[in-house]
């Protein structure tokens, strides 16, 4: 998860509101910055900007609408789940947005060789983090059965043409909410707006400068259940988002397993990498690098992100506490801890 800050620390979250309502009060030298906020995608969302005239909150909504309408598993009647629920073989024409999502997290799935799979969707549900009821711990005969219905090979995506050739079941809940980041970001310059944040459930997307006339501060927080930030990350342009193990996961018998799931195993990783963090021009490309490093782990994951010169800031476990490895080009972004 990512948190926006105009300030260095997380719990300042409710401040920042009130000093971007204070800017908008006080007039600030003639600048007009706008803050709306709201619900999507089971989080909610946020956006700053300054903008020639208040933001449109409804195209905004319905913005939002369309993608959740679109990508969601848990919704039944959504464009995804209507192709799960479609018969092998049998090809469907997606809408452009859909098209364009499956599209880059089935090239995320190549370029990891399946440690990221677009068709996780199976797995996602017998360990219990799915939209489906969950079933109790799932066996070894349940995890066959699951990785059985996974492989992003069983897709063909032709044009904006979707099939499967085999009973798998597509999620895009590692992807999906950076498309909806980017979906607002593109509204919202829509209206004019020269400066902002927007983010939804912590993932971020940036242009210009904020309120206080620098580049916007944001904090990678600390994978410790505490919400502090635990690095300022600068930009005044782009995309950042995390994938972590300390959000969602269940304990059993002293053991904790988590939401990320490795699809070439069937089962939640188990290395030492608490979070993985990366930078990206786009937020849908942000979310899926972010989720593919966190499942290759803290070496395989570095050795990834710094042969496609991504800007990636990984922290490990460690028994005296949490190590920070980055990417080369991680640097142009990290704030002085001054």
């Amino acid at each position: 998860m990512f948190t926006s800050l105009l300030h260095l620390r997380h719990e300042m979250l409710k401040v920042v509101h009130v000093l971007v309502f204070a800017v908008l009060a006080s007039g600030c030298g003639g600048v007009d910055f706008y803050s709306v906020d709201g619900k999507t995608m089971g989080t909610s969302y946020r956006v700053v900007a300054r903008c020639p005239e208040a933001l449109d909150s409804a195209h905004i909504d319905a913005v939002l609408a369309g993608v959740n309408a679109s990508m969601s598993n848990w919704d039944g009647d959504s464009e995804v789940s209507r192709f799960n629920a479609s018969p092998v073989g049998e090809w469907m024409t997606l809408s452009p947005p859909l098209a364009e999502v499956v599209e880059t997290a089935l090239a995320l799935s190549g370029m990891s060789d399946g440690a990221f799979d677009v068709t996780v969707g199976a797995l996602v549900d017998a360990w219990g983090f799915g939209p489906a009821p969950a079933r109790g711990f799932p066996d070894d005969m349940e995890i066959e059965a699951a990785l059985a219905r996974t492989g992003y090979r069983h897709l063909e995506l032709v044009d904006s043409r979707l099939r499967k050739t085999r009973d798998v079941r597509i999620d895009l809940s590692a992807i999906a909410k950076g498309y909806g980041v980017d979906a607002m970001a593109a509204a919202v310059a829509g209206q004019g707006c020269t400066d902002y944040l927007v983010e939804i459930g912590g993932e971020v997307r940036v242009q210009g400068h904020s309120p206080r006339g620098r580049p916007w501060r944001l904090g990678i927080e600390a994978p410790d259940g505490s919400g502090s930030a635990h690095r300022i990350v600068a930009m005044d342009k782009g995309a950042i988002a995390t994938s972590g193990d300390y959000r969602n996961f269940f304990e059993r018998d002293g053991k904790r397993y988590s939401h990320a799931i490795d699809p070439r195993l069937g089962t939640p990783v188990e290395h030492v990498l608490a979070s993985a963090t990366v930078v990206h021009a786009s937020a849908m490309w942000a979310d899926g690098y972010a989720t593919l490093i966190a499942v290759l782990g803290p070496e395989a994951g570095l050795a990834f992100a710094e042969s496609r010169d991504l800007a990636a800031y990984l922290l490990v476990r460690r028994e005296e506490g949490l190590e920070p490895r980055s990417t080369t080009a991680m640097a142009a972004f990290l704030a002085s801890e001054d």
